[in-house]
């Protein structure tokens, strides 16, 4: 029998984002286009058993826009993950990416 994990199952940016079954879309804070801030907020985040997030921490990125990707990776679902058919909370890292092209 393996031991549970103390804590967080660690993963990787990319492997997350293969989990993600809801797009991460954030909204554009009207501060930022104003003054035309762009730049890539980068997050740590808990994922439960359910695939929900748990809870977050802004690690870098610029204080008009953390806000935003915040809110918009709340609104995301991923498929939770399983160790020895066993669910289990996941920490990974989330960078939400604005540029004003595009948008």
């Amino acid at each position: 029998r393996t031991a549970k994990p103390s804590g967080p199952l660690k993963v990787s940016a990319g492997v997350a984002a293969g989990q993600l079954l809801t797009p991460i879309h954030p909204q554009y804070p009207a501060i930022a286009l104003a003054s035309r801030t762009q730049g890539t907020v980068v997050v740590t985040a808990i994922i439960g058993t359910d695939g929900r997030i748990d809870s977050l921490r802004v690690v870098s990125g610029s204080p008009l826009l953390a806000n935003a990707a915040v809110e918009a990776i709340r609104q995301a679902r991923y498929r939770p993950w399983t160790l020895n058919g066993e669910p289990v909370e996941v920490e990974t890292t989330i960078n939400v990416v604005f540029t004003l092209d595009g948008n």
